[in-house]
């Protein structure tokens, strides 16, 4: 696996923060201290992307790291509301290092697979982009496996590689255990996973009648209105709190705990929120917790049939 770093040399933190909030139900003064307790903390990684509440996410965070730019490692992904050529992709990271006053971009990710542009114009641009000092590593998010190891054999054709994936991953969404994560593992490809709290429905603030994304969003209603996955959220608080620990803690580390995952990503819209989640950076999760824990939910099917005769 390629080795990430902070620009001063520090390896990455064992959690990152996702600054999505930022610029939305974050205002500047929340945001702000979200990041001096991220900082606190001892996270090091921070993570937006150009469509972030209208571009303030990363307005907010450039303003935060402006006067440690070298001990931070700050990723971003490309505005996905136009095709990704060549072109649109230097105008996005344009805007980027203009709102954040970065020079050079940590990790910049494709935000989503595009079928309208050739994968081969996409990556060569942004390749382009690393070998003129513009980002340092190559990422890509919400791609299936196949779609990233084609990713990859154009990328070697350039003389570079993907180093990073962002998938979807949490207790009640684990497709990433199919393809994705093994396949990152065979590849060496650093994985920063999404939504570990599944939009905050793991940590059963719905089931007291709590409010949030679940209830304000139709995506994430529909993301995570499945029959079972309530009952998940459920059986994981009552888990946590049998053990005295917050139900988010135990939620981020048994994300944390997969082999293939290099740093989940944790977020929250107020400072309030944040604790929980923060303190899954030092909480190592029991071979005998874990198992518990991935009971709750279905193991996915498998990529391949005839298991049965192994």
């Amino acid at each position: 696996m390629t080795q990430m770093t902070t620009l001063s040399g520090q390896p990455l933190s064992s959690l990152m923060f996702g600054t999505m909030q930022f610029g939305g139900k974050a205002d500047a003064d929340a945001s702000s201290e979200m990041y001096a307790m991220c900082r606190a903390a001892g996270i090091n990684a921070f993570d937006t992307a150009s469509l972030y509440t209208g571009g303030a996410s990363e307005t907010l965070l450039g303003a935060c790291v402006a006067a440690e730019r070298e001990d931070v490692f700050v990723a971003t992904k490309a505005a996905y509301d136009q095709p990704a050529t060549d072109a649109n992709l230097r105008a996005s990271v344009d805007r980027s290092r203009q709102r954040m006053a970065l020079d050079e971009i940590d990790l910049l990710y494709l935000h989503r697979f595009d079928d309208t542009t050739p994968l081969e114009e996409t990556v060569a641009s942004l390749a382009a982009l690393q070998s003129e000092g513009v980002i340092r590593h190559i990422g890509v998010s919400n791609f299936a496996a196949w779609q990233v190891m084609k990713a990859q054999a154009i990328a070697a054709q350039h003389g570079t590689r993907i180093d990073a994936i962002q998938p979807m991953y949490n207790l009640v969404k684990r497709q990433a255990e199919v393809e994705l994560l093994p396949m990152a593992e065979s590849e060496s490809i650093a994985v920063f996973p999404y939504s570990p709290l599944g939009g905050g429905l793991l940590t059963g603030k719905y089931a007291s009648g709590g409010t949030g994304r679940l209830t304000e969003d139709h995506r994430y209603g529909a993301r995570y209105g499945i029959d079972w996955m309530p009952g998940t959220a459920g059986a994981l608080a009552h888990l946590a709190d049998t053990r005295g620990i917050a139900a988010e803690t135990l939620a981020v580390a048994w994300v944390a705990r997969h082999s293939a995952v290099t740093a989940p990503i944790i977020s929250a819209s107020a400072p309030t929120q944040l604790g929980p989640s923060l303190a899954g950076l030092n909480f190592e999760i029991e071979d005998a917790v874990y198992a518990e824990i991935t009971a709750l939910s279905p193991t996915p099917a498998p990529a391949t049939d005839r298991n049965e005769e192994a």
